[in-house]
């Protein structure tokens, strides 16, 4: 994504506005600033940095400015002040300079909605729908509220999922680093010890050596090969539809982590749709939107067909009931909530569920990869320890004799 500066006429106003957006290039600026009730009259790329000169904005800078000006609106101080005493407390460079610019929008007349939609890469389709409908209900810092603690839910539990994925890369370089030892410094010098005593070496012994002086030999060319292929799967998932969605269908189908994932969309999915209805938000764009947060593709296109019968006049219970990779809970709470007349409260529960299994499965997960790690690790070190210590003993029994 780039950042582009824009000059534009507001359609409503007739103002001329200038600004920053983000977007793949200029003419997706120029349709996203359309979007917004904006008419483009120049649309200039920015230099440098992830959102220009302004740095990058962290979650727990977002997080900090959501839950501050929660706790000033709910005291009952007017927007634009709330606005101007969470800048001054607002640390992070570029979450500050963005803040700035909403109150200038504020303070020029537009909604608070208008104002945050102007930074879709910061605040996103969850966090402007639960603002628009907390300014249309008059419950802005109930929806506030909500978000910064959704968002701290969510980053606790993506910090629990990476450091759970920390572990068995760690396990992973030392065995690479230990195999590298011996290849680089042990097989040689059994080779050089097989040469002096003019003995042939055995058939597994001299694999490894092959593939030592392959190493030692062309290092440069396995670097480069290696660069390019991390290089070009990055480009793949990270820039190309097909790329993240092969990496979307990967995570919830791979083993042991499958499972993880998909309690992780779900209980996403569950928690959204109970914060949409619950501030008011309609079912269909409360569904959508909590579709659209799982933030992974093949779970957004299957969730999205219960969207067409919701339409057709069915229950959300129903429309859930026959999706793939929704978890049954769900549409049973969904059900509940239906016949009680609470089913965001329902909803809510079902995540709740979700969210304490997935905390579970995220400490155990270390206990559930240690033994196959430990499998491999003894498989590979092994295979080197017995064509480099195992050749020694046997010429030091022909000696013997």
């Amino acid at each position: 994504m780039k950042r582009f500066n824009y000059k534009a006429k507001d359609k409503k106003t007739g103002k001329i506005l200038k600004g920053n957006i983000q977007a793949e290039n200029e003419s997706t600026a120029g349709r996203l600033l359309i979007e917004q009730g904006y008419t483009p009259m120049s649309v200039t790329e920015e230099g440098g940095g992830l959102f220009g000169g302004k740095g990058h904005v962290t979650t727990k800078d977002r997080i900090m400015f959501t839950r501050q000006l929660s706790t000033l609106i709910g005291a009952g101080l007017p927007l634009a002040t709330s606005l101007r005493t969470v800048i001054e407390q607002t640390q992070g460079k570029a979450m500050k300079e963005i803040a700035e610019e909403i109150l200038t929008n504020v303070e020029s007349g537009k909604t608070l909605y208008d104002s945050f939609s102007a930074h879709p890469e910061v605040f996103d389709g969850v966090y402007r729908a639960l603002i628009q409908a907390g300014e249309t209900s008059g419950t802005l810092d109930l929806a506030l509220r909500r978000l910064a603690d959704q968002e701290e839910k969510d980053a606790a539990m993506m910090g629990k999922i990476k450091g759970a994925l920390v572990y068995p890369f760690i396990i992973l370089a030392v065995i690479i680093a230990v195999l590298a030892f011996m290849m680089i410094m042990v097989v040689p010098q059994v080779e050089k010890l097989y040469k002096d005593m003019d003995e042939e070496l055995p058939g597994l012994t001299k694999a490894l050596v092959e593939i030592s002086n392959f190493f030692g030999n062309f290092w440069w060319l396995v670097l480069l090969v290696v660069i390019a292929i991390v290089g070009s799967t990055y480009f793949f998932i990270k820039r190309t539809p097909a790329g993240r969605k092969a990496m979307d269908s990967f995570k919830i189908h791979v083993p042991i982590f499958g499972g993880l994932f998909r309690k992780l969309y779900v209980s996403r999915f569950a928690r959204t749709a109970e914060m949409m209805l619950a501030t008011g938000v309609p079912m269909l764009d409360s569904i959508k939107i909590a579709i659209d947060a799982t933030n992974n593709v093949v779970i957004e296109e299957e969730y999205s067909k219960s969207l067409e019968i919701i339409k057709g006049g069915k229950a959300l219970s129903e429309a859930l009931k026959e999706r793939n990779y929704m978890l049954p809970l769900v549409p049973q709470m969904a059900s509940i909530g239906e016949e009680s007349g609470k089913i965001d409260e329902m909803l809510g529960k079902a995540a709740a569920v979700y969210e304490r299994e997935l905390d579970e499965q995220i400490n155990n997960i270390s206990t559930m990869i240690e033994p196959i790690l430990m499998v491999i690790m003894a498989g590979l070190i092994g295979v080197v320890v017995g064509g480099t210590l195992l050749p020694i003993y046997s010429l030091v029994n022909k000696i013997a004799k």
